[in-house]
């Protein structure tokens, strides 16, 4: 049995750093065949207990083996609506692959990129079944159309409720079309999971912002008897340093939206409506400062510094995004910390940095970055991206009375429910956890999705009873 997995094939990296296709080619039906076969089949599966979906992994990389990828896509919809995007971005080296015991002698199974090749078998070759559902009639409101809204709503549309997908933007997707670039995540494969959200019945409404175009309690005025919260984490992070309001000063969130949703990936056929600075630095060490790097440099600049104020080890990007990054010509300044940023007339000059060194561990068990003084240095640039993370949007909690956040603004719910302090509303995602993957997000909207049925449930059973109760009475 070969001991590594089978490379993913992809563009080269000097072809890949000038256009906005997608990286990773995918694996052929070959290439999927003899992954698949790697598998041993454990008995008690330990690559299941990372998946925050529940999927029934190897079932369906043994349908694969039998050459049924069509069967192997099906079982994984059991479970997930969203194959070809969780393929693509989610972590599996921290979760359903790092479990594989394959590890102990080599590589694990590429899990991620199987689901990936059979999501797409089946999207390319085949129309997608849409199970028959009995609908009951009752309303249920998402909010958000991202990761966990769209798992959350799919399953409740499975289960025959009636469901409406609330939506700021206007299109849906949320993070999944506005935080990720067309190079890691084509849109086209997110309009192709939102239609089949769509095939279930499901209705989406765009252009609303709930808390200001309607609030939460409203929503229950039109007749909806539970609501899901799953609007994100959308709000950027600053330093707070000099020079930070300048022209050239952009949050990752706004860069990575104005290219993804103003059409900037099509540069240069399509005139886009960001600034493209020719010396660019990306503040941050995530995927997002990856993605943000990757993408200034598609859109023509010279240079591109990723500044991370500790060392590459405690860099929390994948390493294949890392990798990526590297190759296509970012350049790395670790233990490198922004001090201000430098202006004329109004517009971004440079940005001096000093230089860091690590001391002990702090809360997140990473070791601290400290000062070296003396080493300050500056960085011509012209623009600078700041990717330091995202807290929620204040809007829904300041406008929603009884509901209960934590200090950092994030929704308070419990962990095995989901439900928030006001009953009938539940949360889910970076709206409650922060930042976090794709894959959490869409085990958090699963979990409350099966809680919301449990209540409505009960709630009708309830409502049964007083009125059995009351005839008896009469």
């Amino acid at each position: 049995m070969k001991s590594t997995r089978h490379a993913m094939p992809e563009q080269d990296s000097q072809v890949r750093s000038k256009n906005f296709k997608e990286v990773a080619l995918g694996y052929t039906t070959e290439l999927a065949l003899a992954e698949a076969n790697r598998c041993l089949q454990c008995k008690n599966s330990p690559c299941r207990q990372g998946c925050p979906v529940e999927i029934d992994i190897p079932a369906f990389i043994k349908l694969l083996r039998e050459n049924d990828p069509i069967g192997a896509a099906k079982k994984i919809k059991e479970k997930s609506a969203l194959p070809a995007i969780c393929g693509r971005v989610c972590p599996q080296e921290k979760q359903c692959e790092s479990h594989c015991v394959l590890n102990k002698i080599g590589q694990p199974i590429a899990i991620g990129r199987l689901e990936r090749f059979v999501a797409d078998y089946q999207r390319n070759t085949h129309e997608v079944e849409i199970p028959h559902i009995n609908r009951n009639g009752v309303k249920i409101a998402v909010v958000g159309s991202g990761p966990s809204g769209l798992t959350a709503a799919g399953d409740l549309a499975l289960a025959g409720y009636d469901v409406t997908v609330f939506e700021a933007l206007h299109r849906a997707g949320g993070v999944l079309v506005y935080g990720i670039p067309e190079f890691r995540l084509p849109k086209s494969i997110v309009a192709s999971e939102v239609e089949y959200i769509k095939k279930l019945g499901v209705t989406f409404k765009t252009n609303v912002i709930i808390g200001k175009t309607l609030p939460i309690d409203d929503l229950f005025a039109m007749g909806f008897k539970a609501i899901f919260i799953g609007s994100g984490a959308g709000a950027p992070r600053f330093m707070h340093i000099d020079g930070e309001n300048m022209n050239g000063v952009y949050s990752a969130n706004e860069f990575l939206t104005r290219v993804n949703l103003m059409k900037a990936y099509q540069f240069p056929e399509y005139e886009t409506p960001v600034e493209r600075g020719k010396n660019v630095a990306v503040v941050g060490g995530g995927n997002v400062a990856m993605d943000a790097a990757r993408t200034a440099l598609r859109l023509g600049a010279d240079n591109v510094w990723l500044v991370y104020r500790r060392s590459e080890e405690e860099m929390p990007a994948r390493r294949e995004e890392v990798e990526h990054a590297k190759s296509e010509g970012v350049q790395f300044q670790f233990l490198t910390n922004p001090v201000r940023i430098l202006s004329n007339d109004f517009w971004v000059n440079g940005m001096e940095c000093e230089k860091m060194e690590l001391g002990e561990p702090d809360a997140s068990g990473r070791r601290s970055p400290i000062p070296v003084k003396g080493a300050n240095f500056i960085l011509k640039v012209d623009t600078v991206i700041m990717a330091l993370g995202n807290m929620p949007n204040p809007l829904i909690m300041k406008t929603t009375p009884g509901l209960e956040v934590t200090r950092k603004g994030t929704i308070v719910v419990d962990e095995s429910t989901g439900l928030s302090s006001r009953e009938g509303v539940y949360a889910g995602g970076d709206i409650v956890t922060g930042a976090a993957t794709v894959i959490s997000a869409m085990g958090a909207g699963k979990k409350a999705a099966k809680s919301i049925c449990k209540y409505l449930q009960d709630s009708a059973a309830a409502s049964q009873f007083e009125k059995t109760k009351s005839s008896i009475i009469s």
